[in-house]
């Protein structure tokens, strides 16, 4: 055996994912999706583990390990998915274990394989490689592109349904759902284009190694930024019973989601609820006595913008009042005063409603 750098790459990128992938295991926030993650962590392990103890000699000198059913690559894009899907609704869809199924028939047929005696091993790995092989890539391509779609319809559902539910969506670290999926995408594609280009001109185990270190590269990061976001609360994305009594059957004519709109909105602006950091559109549609559908159609019908969107102006244009009788005030101050849960949401915010920063507002005042 030669334990030589390319096992130490993996192996470093390993001592680093196992600890955490356990601590995820065992989270009691957010179970579903920090189990899910940890159990795709642990398969993304799996994967890079043959090449790891293979640059160091570990089949040459132990045979018996060919077959070894670690590498299951076919489990990570539906896992992926699950995981996002998990973050956003709090559990996995229906029939989820269907996705599963390529995965647990690769692991049969390797489990099967690992079980033959010895001296029919390397007969069985030479007849049965090349179509192994050819179903695992088609696989892995079929599967990443499938979960690259569904992972950006599910985003963007999730952030249009965050927007119009709660006003202090960005505190709900949609930011690492989208790096999340940046990260998986950048990871299928080079995934796959090594997987096509060794059926066509087989790489070797030397070939390969960059696509090992950028899997490993990815897990680590995976690893690292899902354990900082393991605790953050997630709203799951469920349809919102009426919280208040449904306002009478509406005119011949319709209702008029504009004068709706104007009217609910001077309502929440006199009660000044807006200032809640954790407002949601539940308890904005208690306080003007209409339910969730009426005024979130209000908002995006009436007055085209998301319930999100409308709270954060208010809030901006109350900072953008205090600058004028506080100059000598933080700007960070009156945000968190005003309701904003970061700088970067309250800069976001008021260049929206403004068109420029706070900073440079203030400096208008001034000048």
């Amino acid at each position: 055996m030669f334990f030589g750098w390319r096992s130490a790459v993996l192996l470093c990128a390993v001592l680093v994912i196992i600890p955490i992938t356990v601590a995820l295991a065992q989270s009691a926030l957010n179970r579903a999706a920090n189990r899910t993650l940890a159990l795709l962590l642990l398969v993304l392990v799996g994967v890079i583990t043959p090449w790891m103890i293979g640059f160091a000699g570990f089949y040459d000198q132990w045979p018996w390990l060919t077959f070894l059913p670690v590498a299951l690559p076919l489990f990570v894009p539906p896992l992926a998915y699950l995981y996002a899907h998990a973050l956003m609704h709090g559990r996995w869809p229906p029939r989820a274990r269907l996705a599963l199924v390529p995965g647990a028939v690769h692991f049969m047929v390797m489990f099967a394989g690992f079980c033959l005696p010895l001296a029919m091993k390397q007969d069985w790995a030479d007849a049965s490689a090349p179509w192994i092989n050819a179903a695992v890539a088609i696989g892995l391509v079929t599967g990443f592109i499938a979960a690259l779609g569904l992972l950006a319809r599910e985003f963007r559902r999730y952030a249009g349904w965050l927007g119009d539910q709660r006003s202090d969506d960005a505190r709900f670290a949609t930011r690492w759902l989208a790096r999340a999926i940046a990260a998986l995408g950048l990871l299928f594609a080079g995934w796959a284009g090594f997987e096509l280009v060794d059926l066509v001109h087989p790489l070797g185990y030397e070939g390969l190694m960059p696509l090992y270190c950028g899997i490993a590269a990815v897990t680590v990061f995976l690893a690292i930024e899902g354990w900082r976001h393991a605790a953050l609360p997630w709203p799951a994305m469920a349809q919102d019973a009426p919280d208040a009594p449904t306002p009478p059957t509406p005119p011949p004519g319709g209702h008029d989601w504009a004068a709706l709109g104007a009217r609910w909105q001077a309502e929440l602006r006199v009660a000044g609820v807006w200032r809640e950091s954790d407002l949601t559109l539940a308890r904005a549609a208690r306080l003007v006595g209409t339910n969730t559908s009426y005024l979130s159609r209000a908002c995006n019908e009436g007055l085209g913008v998301s319930f999100s969107t409308l709270v954060n102006r208010m809030r901006a244009e109350a900072v953008a009042e205090a600058m004028a009788v506080a100059p000598a005030v933080g700007l960070l101050d009156l945000a968190l005063a005003t309701g904003f849960a970061s700088k970067a949401s309250f800069n976001r915010a008021f260049a929206e409603r403004f068109g420029t920063s706070p900073s440079a507002w203030r400096r208008s005042l001034g000048s």
